[in-house]
């Protein structure tokens, strides 16, 4: 009997549904400092109450889901700060405890809303933190990555997340050992999205039409997509996705702006307004049912689609 699927009451009410927007670039706009190879994790040992303030934002802005501050926060990057095996499984956990409670005082105010809250597993390239989660070139055995997954998985299934967001994954290998690691928590469902080399290619050459199949074939996948790409790649990606698949696809791209690793600096235009909801309804169009964006978009741009899709 395949696991429940959150998405499924949503799917058949509310189409698209919304996800939320940028974490980190929201902290920073708070007074978060995010100049740390834990990125937002940073936030969860320093100054938790911004990360709940950020969930309650998107929320409120009309987000349907809202992505955990657990991205960046694996057991083993946590370790390099001298974090036990414990203690960060606490952190990861309080990761969830944030959005549940941002959640909740939501809900005060509009009960009967249906929201759910997905427990982001960032990719192996993010511990790198060397912006491999953009090319996807590293290679772990297949038991060497299902543990560094683990117990990020399990402290946050046992939080009560709704379902994990295995996102920004550049790697085959990685999609691979994590749909094995997901069948050591048979009642538990993810997303899967991903970072593209161009349209039918994942970031490290492997051809879309090759993962979608794999994906296809694990009941625990309930959706899969791109992240964190650049928003012109991402209708060719659907389209081209959509051949292959009936699951729902999603669509969370960065802001239009570049990354560049080297420097940790961002460069070009930041989508705004009337053009981010026409690249949003085409996404919609090319079959995405869960939108929302990545790196450098706000409550702002989630209250725009919000706006145009509930119209």
């Amino acid at each position: 009997m395949p696991p429940h699927n959150p998405l499924t009451p949503l799917l058949t009410s509310i189409n698209p549904i919304l996800l939320d927007g940028a974490l980190a670039t929201q902290l920073e706009a708070l007074g978060s400092d995010l100049n740390d190879l834990l990125w937002s994790a940073s936030t969860l040992i320093s100054n938790p109450s911004l990360i709940y303030a950020v969930h309650l934002s998107y929320y409120l802005a009309g987000a349907d889901v809202a992505i955990t501050a657990s991205y960046q926060a694996s057991p083993l990057g946590l370790a390099a700060r001298g974090i036990g095996l414990d203690e960060a499984k606490r952190l990861i956990k309080r990761s969830v405890e944030l959005a549940q409670r941002a959640r909740k005082d939501v809900l005060g105010e509009q009960p009967g809303r249906r929201m759910l809250i997905a427990g982001s597993v960032g990719p192996y390239g993010a511990y790198l933190a060397d912006g491999s989660e953009y090319r996807g070139e590293y290679h772990l055995p297949e038991e060497e990555m299902k543990g560094f997954h683990r117990e990020r998985v399990r402290a946050l299934v046992e939080a009560g997340v709704d379902l994990l967001a295995c996102e920004t994954m550049p790697s085959f290998g990685e999609i691979r050992a994590l749909l094995g690691l997901l069948q050591e928590f048979p009642e538990t469902v993810a997303w899967v999205s991903m970072t593209l080399r161009d349209g039918e290619h994942l970031s490290d050459g492997t051809p879309l039409e090759q993962v979608v199949e794999a994906l296809n074939a694990a009941p625990q996948v309930i959706a899969l997509g791109v992240n964190c790409v650049p928003e012109d790649k991402v209708t060719a990606a659907l389209l081209h996705m959509a051949k292959f698949t009936d699951k729902p696809l999603v669509a969370y791209p960065n802001s239009g702006e570049e990354y560049d690793p080297v420097s940790k600096t961002w460069h070009g235009d930041h989508l705004r307004g009337g053009r981010l909801q026409d690249r949003a309804a085409e996404w919609y169009e090319a079959g995405a049912k869960l939108i929302g964006g990545c790196c450098r978009t706000t409550p702002e741009d989630i209250r725009t689609l919000r706006d145009h899709f509930r119209a």
